[in-house]
């Protein structure tokens, strides 16, 4: 018997950052532990484990953390789906309650990522029977339709030239005053890895990574963990007033991957994924773009967040640099972007960072968000890129007073 609506309970994510005094079992257990805290649950009361890991899928995580919080012979399911890990973690659990299978569940990700460096994707090494040209920055993707890379920073460098090259207005400084934003952003988060103001100069004279750019405009590897505690409605009305009150409804949980186009088949197109996620989220919770209160997006670099204002229907198709510039997507504007400090400073431990995003919106329709507190906000929308492709759209609602 379906359940109705399905609310998060609780949910939690840990400091981002380096912990060497943790494994990654340690930190997906703080993390599953904090979200049961918080939602007044117990281990026991669980139906379904959702347990995303990227780094080590195949160590099957969710066993591995029943042995730390509990082992109740419930179906545990591993998930690894690139950066939208967490965020298809989630949306198992959610299925689970959804379906009238559980009455709760729990969903986790956590990934120990620190020192890694920046990740290169799909990038083969040169063999005789897949001959990929490799230089020193990587794998140049095999001809199909275009030219390209297959390194992440390369990708999303091309995404935000192309957005320009289409509808004019970008350049360098616009890319750098949109990372300036989220490291602002980011002094207001405890929890966040880098917590450090940067100016428009300081972010364009450092390393270039993949142009326009530069290391404080790309995402921060680091180490962590986030977790939510998911609720069917019959469940949550047999519940206290205090744990309905905090209760945030999951109005709309999506997940796409790239539709078949007559054009590349081996470069990702994330424009077309969150596009078509982001449709059928507003259409599914019966809201719009102009509804929404704040926005966690995907900001693994600058480049990324100026395509996505359009790709979420933040702007009218190719506005996206009139809404940057119009000062909207600050903390204090119409329509708050990134502020947790996004990937650039809070960090991407990648299989939590589509609970931690979750754990952002969800933490100001609390009201729970303290200094970056956006005031009155009802209504947010957290959204996570995989490449590879998977595109997680999650819209949530505070609960009705």
């Amino acid at each position: 018997m379906a359940s109705g609506d399905v609310w998060i309970l609780g949910i939690h994510m840990t400091k981002f950052g380096k912990h060497a005094d943790k494994d990654t079992v340690d930190l997906a257990a703080e993390a599953a532990m904090g979200a049961l805290r918080d939602g007044g649950a117990s281990m026991k009361e669980m139906g379904v484990l959702a347990a995303g890991n990227l780094m080590a899928a195949s160590a099957g995580i969710g066993q591995q953390l029943q042995k730390q919080i509990g082992q109740t012979g419930i179906p545990v399911y591993n998930v690894a789906n690139a950066c939208a890990t967490g965020a298809t973690a989630l949306r198992v659990a959610y299925m689970a309650v959804k379906s009238g299978e559980a009455d709760m569940g729990l969903a986790v990700g956590v990934e120990k990522l620190a020192g890694a460096g920046l990740l290169a994707g799909g990038a083969r090494k040169q063999d005789a029977k897949t001959w990929t040209p490799r230089g020193r920055y990587g794998a140049v993707a095999p001809v199909d339709g275009r030219v390209g890379t297959e390194t992440m920073p390369g990708v999303f460098a091309q995404i935000g030239m192309e957005y320009g090259h289409r509808y004019g207005g970008t350049s360098f400084e616009l890319f750098a005053r949109i990372s300036e934003k989220n490291h602002a952003h980011s002094t207001l988060n405890p929890l966040a890895a880098y917590q450090k103001r940067f100016t428009v100069e300081e972010i364009m004279n450092d390393v270039m990574i993949a142009y326009p750019n530069t290391r404080p405009m790309c995402s921060a590897n680091c180490d962590g963990a986030a977790a939510a505690v998911v609720v069917g409605d019959a469940k949550l009305k047999s519940l206290d007033p205090d744990q309905r009150r905090r209760a945030v409804k999951i109005s709309a949980s999506v997940l796409t991957t790239d539709p078949w186009e007559e054009a590349c088949q081996v470069l990702p197109n994330v424009n077309t994924l969150t596009r078509n996620a982001a449709r059928q989220a507003y259409e599914k919770a019966s809201v719009g773009p102009e509804d929404l209160d704040l926005v966690e997006l995907h900001d693994c670099f600058a480049t990324a967040e100026l395509v996505h204002y359009d790709n979420l229907m933040l702007c009218a198709e190719g506005g996206a640099v009139d809404l940057f510039q119009s000062g909207a997507t600050w903390r204090d504007g119409s329509t708050p972007v990134n502020v947790s400090g996004g990937l650039q400073s809070k960090g991407h431990p990648i299989a939590a960072t589509g609970i931690a995003n979750i754990w952002e919106v969800a933490t100001h329709l609390r009201g729970e968000a303290g200094d970056r507190q956006v005031q009155g906000a009802r209504v947010g929308l957290a959204h996570v890129i995989g490449l590879g492709s998977a595109c997680g759209v999650h819209i949530l609602e505070r609960a009705a007073a």
